[in-house]
């Protein structure tokens, strides 16, 4: 498996500067009852890279879970897209996927019976519109650990 370089992880230099202007929040989902566990929010144009393997943007330590599983990258056709990169596949709605563009609110599956992840797009204008109370975020859960890590068991 590639092990990537530092300048993968960086704002993709082939993308127009206009072209994503909306930041993405991935939600790890409760195995049992699909409800937030955790959350990271990334900036726009960034390679976010989901595995066990320390190097990546998070990190879930499950059996099923490749080292490098999944990335939620810019695309030139829509504003996100997610590949699959895990040998235990990446699923939505049951079926295995290799690359398929993002919509707001879809939930992706690590492997058949690995843990789920949300993905939401918020726009750049996203703050003032919670200014306004038009959209409530979620609040922090009960000790939600604010690091990276995540032990699925």
């Amino acid at each position: 498996m590639n092990s990537g370089t530092s300048e993968e992880l960086q704002v993709n230099p082939n993308l127009d500067s206009n072209h994503s202007t909306s930041a993405i929040v991935l939600t790890l989902l409760h195995p049992l009852q699909a409800v937030p566990v955790q959350s990271w929010t990334f900036e726009p144009n960034l390679v976010i890279r989901i595995g066990r393997s320390t190097d990546n943007e998070v990190i879930l330590y499950s059996a099923v879970v490749s080292r490098h599983h999944v990335e939620v990258r810019p695309s030139s056709s829509s504003s996100w897209e997610v590949v699959n990169l895990g040998a235990n596949g990446t699923y939505i709605d049951g079926k295995r996927i290799t690359k398929i563009a993002v919509s707001d609110g879809m939930i992706v599956r690590l492997a058949s019976s690995g843990p789920q992840i949300q993905i939401r797009i918020e726009d750049a204008d996203m703050d003032e519109k919670l200014k306004r109370g038009s959209k409530r975020r979620l609040p922090p859960l009960e000790g939600e650990d604010k690091s990276k890590d995540t032990l699925i068991t």
